[in-house]
C-alpha cells in the first residue's frame, strides 16, 4: 500500500507557493520578491497591531529604549530581521501606544451598525460630559498612505450604534503611518452625510435580500 508522507503540522496552513498561487507560473524574479514581502508585511502588520494594543491595554508606555520589544515580538512571529527596520517600526508606534494612553483611549472596538456593517477600531474614546471628543486613532505599519475615510466610517458607526448626535460634540481623527500622524477634524454635517449613506446602503441591501428570500444575517 501506498504511504503518504506525514506533514500533519501543516494542517490549515497555505503555503507562499503552493498550488492555489498558480499565477507563480507566470512571475518574474522581481515580482516573486515583491509578493514574498508582501506576506511578511501583512503578517507584520497583525503581530505589530497585536503588540500596540497589548500596550495600550495594560498601560504600557513605549520608550525610545524599546527597540528590543519589537525585535522579540517580530522574531517570536517568524520574520526575519532582514524585512524590517525595527527602528521605524517604534518611531510609528511608540506616539500611537503613548497618545491612545494619554487620552485613556480604548483599544480593538468593534463599532456595529448591522450584519454587512461593522468594522474596529485601533483606539478610541467616547465622547463624555468633560471632554465632547469622539476620538479615533488608526495605526498603520505598511508604506502605503492610508485614506481617512476608514476613520471617517468608523466616526459615523459610534454615532450610528450609541445613538450619538454628531452635530452636539468634536470629531478628532487620527492616523499614525510612516513616523507622520495625519489629523482630521470633520463636522458634524461631515459625519451625518456618512451615517446616511450608511443607513441607505444597509437598506438596499435588506431589500434586495427580502426579494431574494437570502438569510437577513441578523444577530
Amino acid at each position: 500500500m501506498f504511504q503518504w508522507n506525514d506533514h500533519h503540522l501543516l494542517d490549515g496552513k497555505h503555503a507562499f507557493l503552493g498550488g492555489s498561487k498558480y499565477q507563480l507560473l507566470n512571475w518574474s524574479d522581481d515580482m516573486l520578491e515583491e509578493r514574498f514581502y508582501s506576506q511578511y508585511a501583512v503578517e507584520m502588520g497583525t503581530v505589530l497591531h497585536q503588540l500596540a494594543s497589548d500596550c495600550i491595554k495594560s498601560k504600557t508606555r513605549l520608550t525610545k529604549d524599546d527597540k528590543h520589544l519589537i525585535d522579540i515580538t517580530l522574531y517570536k512571529a517568524g520574520i526575519p530581521s532582514s524585512a524590517y527596520d525595527s527602528n521605524l517600526i517604534l518611531d510609528n508606534m511608540l506616539p500611537f501606544v503613548n497618545d491612545a494612553i494619554g487620552y485613556h483611549m480604548s483599544s480593538e472596538i468593534l463599532l456595529y451598525y448591522s450584519p454587512f456593517c461593522f468594522g474596529t477600531t485601533d483606539a478610541i474614546k467616547p465622547p463624555s460630559n468633560r471632554d465632547k471628543v469622539l476620538r479615533i486613532s488608526d495605526y498603520k505599519s505598511g508604506s502605503i498612505p492610508a485614506k481617512i475615510e476608514q476613520l471617517l466610517i468608523y466616526d459615523a458607526l459610534f454615532c450610528l450604534e450609541y445613538k450619538q448626535n454628531p452635530n452636539t460634540i468634536e470629531h478628532s481623527l487620527r492616523i499614525y503611518q510612516n513616523c507622520q500622524i495625519i489629523e482630521h477634524h470633520p463636522t458634524g454635517e461631515d459625519i451625518d452625510k456618512i451615517m446616511g449613506i450608511i443607513v441607505n446602503r444597509n437598506k438596499l441591501i435588506y431589500n434586495y435580500i427580502e426579494r431574494n428570500n437570502l438569510p437577513d444575517g441578523k444577530r
